[in-house]
């Protein structure tokens, strides 16, 4: 078996770059050409223009929740879909509701490539309990494995003892699922004294892998990996046997964006995620995820050669309620546009004397009692609330992505 899925994993980042960066203004046209969603959203952006990162950031961002109205005013996928409703392979509902197609072909989530790195390959049967029903989950991963020569069971979620049984008899090799939910069967599977021994590998997703719950599986015999995915875009990054954060899948274009804007933010700062996909069915161009991350400097040791990034950190979705009155993220965005002396910015909201209150954090080299003064006249002026101001020197502040830390307790 080879260590990488293909020549692409290897490549040198600048060659990456460079043809990732000459394919995005024909994928820019043609969206804008054959699907009325991106001809108005994208009206203003000159597809043949953006041929670098500092030209795509430029682009106007889509947030996740905007798919949603987009899609009830324009059934069935809001005009963002390249190919009509009636020529793709499945139609999905994903929660909110939300609409997604998956077009025909092999692989085509491109959940191949992580999959090879977590080991698995043609002679594998793999235990899938990701769901099948509506939702693209189980079928975004089978698709991968059934292209790298797997045979797949597609178990779903639920129904342990029915799963086990299905275990015991198949003896599968590798497990696709939630991480918390292979523990189940783990320990169901030894309290009934019938252990599952065939397991050697296992592909998680959709939630948290803790270092002590990874370290349970291995003492067991499992290695276990994790992939980065969502409905609308596929693979976007995964893990490799290096375990050094999670390299970015080479079909997409990945930046880490200040919350509330589409400002990429220095190598190493917590950020949004947003992905530029190259999907000739659904293309998804600067698609804000709502999730956090970071770019790991430095390449893998495992050989591979893009881009990483941290995992996944949080949600970048920060409005809180203050008062009776919304404040979004994107409002303190907007103060540090009014306001260029000041850095990284972080809003707390909190309680004193039984009423809400929020303090405006700024990193600032020039603090001054003036500088205060009027920072709190822009806060109040965009978010219709008085607030305190307090200026503090530049790094003070964490690096966790976090614009506003609602720090009130209920209860």
């Amino acid at each position: 078996m080879t260590a990488h899925f293909d020549q692409l994993e290897t490549r040198h980042p600048e060659a990456r770059e460079l043809a990732l960066f000459n394919l995005l203004p024909g994928l820019i046209a043609r969206a804008k050409e054959t699907a009325p969603g991106w001809a108005q959203h994208l009206a203003d952006v000159d597809a043949a223009g953006v041929t670098s990162r500092d030209a795509l950031a430029q682009v106007p961002i889509l947030r996740k929740g905007e798919l949603k109205d987009r899609q009830a005013k324009l059934p069935p996928f809001g005009g963002f879909a390249t190919t009509e409703p009636g020529a793709v392979a499945r139609i999905f509902m994903s929660p909110g509701p939300i609409f997604e197609p998956e077009g025909l072909g092999e692989n085509w989530w491109r959940s191949a490539r992580a999959l090879f790195a977590a080991g698995f390959g043609k002679g594998d049967i793999v235990h899938n309990t990701f769901a099948y029903h509506l939702t693209p989950g189980g079928w975004i991963l089978d698709a991968g494995a059934r292209a790298l020569g797997c045979a797949v069971i597609p178990a779903g979620p639920g129904n342990t003892e029915q799963q086990l049984e299905v275990i015991h008899h198949l003896k599968p090799t590798a497990y696709i699922g939630v991480p918390d939910y292979l523990k189940i069967l783990l320990d169901k599977a030894r309290e009934a004294g019938r252990p599952i021994t065939s397991f050697r590998r296992a592909m998680v997703s959709g939630g948290a892998l803790f270092p002590s719950l990874r370290q349970e599986y291995r003492e067991q015999g499992v290695a276990v990996f994790q992939a980065y995915a969502t409905a609308d875009l596929g693979v976007i990054a995964y893990e490799t046997p290096a375990l050094e954060g999670m390299v970015i899948e080479e079909g997409v274009i990945v930046e880490i964006v200040r919350p509330g804007t589409g400002d990429p933010v220095p190598e190493g700062e917590v950020g949004e995620v947003v992905v530029t996909s190259f999907n000739r069915d659904y293309p998804m161009i600067r698609l804000a995820t709502g999730d956090l991350s970071a770019v790991l400097p430095g390449q893998s040791p495992c050989g591979r050669t893009n881009m990483r990034i941290k995992g996944w950190m949080g949600r970048a979705d920060q409005t809180t309620k203050v008062k009776g009155m919304f404040v979004h993220p994107e409002q303190i965005a907007e103060v540090g546009r009014r306001v260029p002396e000041l850095g990284r910015l972080r809003l707390v909201v909190g309680r004193v004397g039984e009423q809400d209150a929020m303090v405006l954090k700024a990193e600032t080299a020039r603090p001054d009692d003036s500088l205060a003064a009027r920072v709190g006249e822009v806060v109040q002026a965009i978010t219709k609330l008085k607030g305190e101001v307090q200026l503090v020197e530049p790094g003070t502040l964490p690096n966790d992505g976090k614009v506003i830390a609602d720090e009130r307790t209920y209860g």
